[in-house]
């Protein structure tokens, strides 16, 4: 639907949203009329260059054609049926997730913070199985981000922020570890750990990707300790790194992973990956979700699958997100460009707020997101090109000064 099919104006529907919505998002200030590719349009057709994709859900563009068709001939096939029979696209594509990631089982969701929450209680059943009732602590990193749900928001290393301060008691079982240092998790490690996870690129803690040692070093531990390790790969995960997974660029495999995001191409699905010894934790009962592993979720993400690995959209994020990289790291008042593929963070001089960059950006037609004060976020489609690249950095370069004077 388009604003010219409501009969309103832009500002009756802004207007009309402010009074009926329950507000938890900064707007911007003009309405998405439709997409495509790597633009957004507003209400007015002009173009936005969209290197936010929705929060890394647009990997392939705005409404990618594949996708797009692939939901039309599964909405007129199946709608919706539960998990009680069988069902042909979500069947095809575990075969082809487990192939891509490397792993045993997956169990469908419909949210990254679902995802997440359904890992964490898988982690913590296998422990209270194998090793008692109290065997149920994850140790998670500081400044990371995993969910808005509450098992999700409790395993989030923010105790300080808005996340999880005025909610009351939140769940036990969480003890939080400095990201990067294999030496604090493993003083963090008590007899009642049952795993440890974190996010191979920390994105809402500043675009810190893992580094090697700190990869092999957890799984390490992990193996010597006999507890789990668990990654959240809801923004990593699905090519934006460099391969279909984060963990494969590091040449490390996790007990379980979380993906969302890009793996619908737009529509809402999420999942865990396993190996069949954590899987095993979950039996009939032990979870379930009306709509997760929904026939046209499922179709949808299926068609995202087979276009990204046959346009090899991995390969082309790490070579533009190295260009990226180092185009953004010659702009004025740029303090550090931290990046895995086209997961980039910009850290900007002291002084030069993010939250006014970005409302800049928008002005030049760049959808960008900041982090803090001082911090720029982009997670643009997996399908842009070096030239792309360089209307983004001339556009944030104008922000970047204009916020400067």
């Amino acid at each position: 639907m388009r604003l010219k099919d409501t009969g309103m104006s832009a500002a009756e529907l802004k207007a009309q949203v402010k009074k009926y919505m329950i507000e938890t998002y900064e707007r911007m200030d003009f309405v998405c009329d439709h997409a495509e590719g790597i633009y957004m349009y507003d209400e007015n057709g002009e173009p936005y260059l969209d290197f936010y994709a929705g929060i890394a859900v647009n990997s392939l563009g705005n409404c990618n054609p594949k996708v797009v068709a692939a939901v039309i001939d599964q909405v007129q096939d199946v709608m919706h049926t539960f998990n009680y029979p069988y069902t042909i696209p979500q069947a095809i594509l575990s075969k082809e997730i487990c192939e891509a990631a490397g792993m045993d089982k997956i169990i469908y969701q419909n949210s990254g913070s679902e995802a997440n929450e359904a890992m964490i209680k898988m982690a913590r059943k296998y422990g209270v199985d194998h090793h008692g009732p109290e065997h149920f602590e994850i140790i998670t990193a500081k400044k990371s981000f995993h969910g808005r749900t509450l098992g999700a928001m409790t395993a989030t290393g923010q105790p300080e922020s808005a996340i999880q301060v005025g909610f009351g008691t939140l769940p036990v079982g969480f003890k939080y570890a400095e990201y990067n240092n294999v030496q604090a998790f493993a003083d963090a490690i008590t007899p009642n750990t049952c795993a440890i996870m974190f996010e191979p690129v920390q994105g809402e803690g500043g675009v810190f990707p893992a580094t090697q040692e700190f990869m092999e070093g957890i799984r390490k531990l992990c193996d010597e300790k006999g507890i789990m390790f668990l990654l959240d790969e809801v923004q990593a995960g699905w090519g934006r790194c460099g391969a279909f997974m984060c963990y494969q660029t590091y040449g490390v495999k996790p007990d379980g992973v979380s993906m969302a995001k890009a793996m619908g191409g737009g529509m809402p699905i999420a999942a865990v990956c396993a190996t069949n010894e954590l899987a095993s934790a979950f039996t009939p009962g032990s979870h379930g979700s009306t709509y997760a592993g929904h026939p046209v979720a499922c179709a949808a993400s299926l068609a995202q699958l087979r276009e990204m690995l046959r346009i090899d959209a991995p390969k082309n994020a790490q070579i533009v997100g190295d260009y990226f990289a180092e185009k953004l790291a010659k702009m004025p008042h740029v303090k550090a460009v931290r990046h895995r593929g086209l997961f980039v963070g910009v850290e900007l001089e002291d002084g030069i707020n993010s939250v006014e960059v970005k409302h800049h950006c928008i002005d030049n037609h760049l959808l960008v997101t900041a982090i803090g004060s001082n911090i720029i976020r982009m997670v643009p489609p997996l399908i842009i090109r070096a030239v792309d690249c360089d209307v983004a950095v001339e556009r944030l370069s104008a922000a970047i000064n204009a916020v400067a004077k």
